[in-house]
């Protein structure tokens, strides 16, 4: 496993695999920033809204504790940017991946697996379907773990728990379907179910890290890659009619 994460980075630095690597570091940008900058503007718009709203409803009596409630509600606004940068990478690297699995599957496979059969192509359609369900998915997850983050430690490793589950799940699945049916690629996640999920908390160890987890989609496709071939074991129906010759 350490050797197919220490192959996967070693690729996503490498000439062909950089211009895959800009344009999803990019696209990641784009979509954090405009989503970071929607809640902050959600939660400024409450600040400055909401309490009007709310003293009219509630009376007059109620205008020191709503000043309270606003004056957090705006500093939670500043921050929105960056707590959304955090909150959020996860579900858009996941939401980037769908955009370029076959891209980064394609090298890895070209450069580490040259004799054996390429996988096919995942309809767009298809591949945009996962990364949507599987971004959707995370900020659910999160949105139902983000109470217990008031116990400290534990809220916080909850969060990375879910994400090594989440994040290996549909790497893996991605780079499953490129030679089984989504059915099938599923029955094999959940067959090897402890091997993903491990998988799973390296990949989630690099999406904690900030900047470098901006490369998350290309690190992570790559290293389910390799974990799939290995899984997969022996199979001769992949090698070519001329290897098999040998």
């Amino acid at each position: 496993m350490l050797d197919a994460a220490v192959k996967a980075l070693s690729q996503m630095i490498s000439p062909p695999m950089r211009s895959i690597l800009w344009r999803s570091i990019g696209l990641a940008l784009v979509l954090i920033t405009v989503l970071a900058i929607g809640l902050q503007r959600l939660l400024s718009w409450f600040a400055t809204y909401g309490e009007v709203w709310l003293e009219g409803l509630l009376g007059p009596g109620w205008h020191t504790s709503l000043e309270v409630l606003a004056w957090i509600v705006s500093i939670a606004a500043g921050l929105g940017v960056v707590f959304g940068a955090v909150f959020l990478m996860p579900a858009i690297t996941s939401l980037v991946a769908s955009l370029f699995v076959d891209d980064v599957a394609d090298h890895v496979e070209r450069e580490h697996y040259p004799a054996e059969r390429p996988g096919v192509a995942l309809p767009f359609s298809q591949a945009i379907y996962e990364g949507v369900k599987t971004a959707l998915l995370t900020i659910l997850v999160y949105l139902i773990a983000l109470p217990f983050v008031l116990l400290a430690g534990a809220g916080f490793l909850i969060f990375f728990l879910a994400t090594a589950w989440l994040l290996g799940r549909e790497y893996f699945e991605l780079a499953a379907m490129r030679f089984r049916s989504p059915k099938e690629a599923k029955a094999m996640r959940r067959d090897n179910a402890a091997t993903v999920f491990a998988a799973g908390l390296i990949i989630a160890a690099f999406v904690s890290i900030p900047i470098v987890n901006l490369a998350t989609p290309i690190f992570g496709m790559a290293f389910m890659v390799h974990m799939h071939k290995r899984l997969s074991g022996p199979r001769p129906e992949l090698i070519e009619p001329a290897r098999q010759m040998r």
